[in-house]
């Protein structure tokens, strides 16, 4: 899927696909390939498991639920895939589908498989050998938030997906939900959730005009030309993508985007390498933003410190699994630490009005 950012691992235990199940499926979508099937595991997600495919010469992507999770919503193959058969065609960033499968005896789960996008994705650090100057940064932060705009300015009823989400109401109800799914997905008593809860449901600011929104947009969710890292050319992970409030996409790559003069407590929520010099700052990308899209970025205070909220909920049930034994990967034993820090980062927010 990518270059060196991004190299495949062994399949984590527990976490196989069984090939002999999955071999004579592929095989009878691709009958030509005549090679052996490999199968390789991509390390860095949190959510849905995708894995390197190779089937004779074919290389493909695979990407299945999370085993023990509990929140189907969020792990929708089938929705996933009738997106992304939609988008690509007038967002080219997103990835291309082959095939959808939604016999659980395959591989356990509904899955989907999707062309490869060779690419270069940054995780927390850039790798020594990249040329990530301060030029690079600057250029990459405004292509970053340009893209934004760009998936907020497609026209979603011409591309057939209006019926892929209820735009009215849709903050309120994603206020709501995920509260409930913090409560869903409880280990410790927290007292900061109370407080940003109540906050949030008080402060709700009035919904922008709806706009197709990916949900999840931060750098390790994008793919940059390896030979031009200021260039997008994929945008992964599409499972909570849906049609609502375009600020909401916005205050969630905000709420990732870690500045270099945050407080310390903060640069140990960074997710990518948004402190680098040349590196635009929140109020840098939300300015960029808003002469992009012309929408009204007044209530930003609001929508980071719902993201930041949101985060901590979903670092909290992907723990949640580690915590009921339901996944071995031992990234996630320190996630606690991570929830807390989110909270507070999001009733400082909240507090101040500041992004």
């Amino acid at each position: 899927m990518t270059a060196a950012q991004d190299q495949t691992t062994a399949v984590r235990p527990g976490e196989e696909l069984e090939l002999a199940k999955l071999d004579p499926f592929l095989r009878s979508h691709f009958p030509n390939e005549s090679g052996p099937l490999i199968i390789r595991q991509y390390p860095s997600g949190h959510s849905n498991l995708t894995y390197a495919i190779q089937l004779g010469h074919r290389e493909m992507v695979l990407r299945r639920p999370p085993f023990g999770s509990k929140v189907k919503t969020a792990h929708d193959m089938g929705r996933e895939f009738r997106v992304l058969s939609k988008l690509h065609a007038h967002y080219s960033p997103a990835p291309h589908v082959l095939l959808f499968c939604d016999d659980v005896s395959v591989v356990g789960a509904p899955f989907y498989v999707m062309d490869p996008i060779h690419g270069t994705i940054l995780r927390k650090d850039v790798a020594p050998h990249l040329h990530f100057s301060a030029e690079v940064a600057t250029r990459l932060s405004e292509s970053f938030i340009d893209n934004l705009a760009q998936l907020h300015s497609l026209d979603y009823n011409a591309i057939g997906l209006a019926d892929l989400g209820r735009p009215q109401g849709y903050l309120e109800r994603q206020v709501q939900g995920w509260i409930e799914r913090y409560h869903g997905s409880k280990t410790n008593d927290l007292p900061e959730v109370e407080t940003i809860s109540s906050w949030l449901q008080q402060n709700m600011p009035p919904e922008q005009i709806p706009a197709l929104i990916h949900n999840d947009y931060k750098y390790d969710n994008v793919v940059l030309d390896p030979k031009n890292l200021t260039k997008i050319i994929g945008v992964l992970d599409w499972e909570m993508c849906t049609i609502g409030d375009p600020l909401t996409d916005l205050g969630t790559a905000l709420a990732y985007w870690v500045d270099a003069r945050d407080p310390p407590e903060m640069l140990e929520t960074r997710w990518g390498p948004t402190t680098y010099p040349g590196s635009l700052t929140r109020a840098q990308l939300v300015h960029r933003y808003a002469q992009k899209s012309g929408r009204d970025v007044s209530n930003m205070s609001f929508y980071v410190a719902f993201a930041r909220f949101k985060i901590a909920v979903i670092v909290q049930q992907i723990y949640f699994r580690y915590h009921q034994g339901l996944t071995k990967d031992e990234r996630f034993a320190t996630m606690p630490r991570l929830i807390k820090l989110l909270l507070r980062a999001a009733l400082r927010t909240a507090e101040t009005s500041t992004i």
